[in-house]
């Protein structure tokens, strides 16, 4: 019983840290991304237009959801659901 606990909260704990880590990219839509537009409008002491930054996380949606659908079609090819799909209707 205690050993399960203890991988259970130490499998949360390193995803925690990983999701931090992944969040921090200087990717624009992501938390990483903000704090290097607040970088750069803080070097240059002006201020973006909402039109510019809407348009900056544009930029990071169309980045990181290819990136996510690329995983996700990975992910279930190699668990193997696209073939038990394909053998439902078979």
């Amino acid at each position: 019983g205690r050993e399960g606990l203890r991988r259970l909260l130490w499998f949360c704990a390193f995803l925690q840290v990983n999701l931090a880590i992944l969040n921090l990219l200087p990717i624009p839509i992501l938390d990483g991304g903000h704090l290097v537009v607040s970088l750069v409008e803080g070097i240059s002491r002006r201020t973006f237009s909402i039109r510019t930054r809407e348009v900056i996380q544009y930029i990071g949606l169309a980045f990181l959801l290819p990136l996510f659908l690329f995983v996700f079609i990975n992910d279930f090819a190699r668990i193997g659901l696209f073939s038990w799909i394909a053998g439902l209707f078979t």
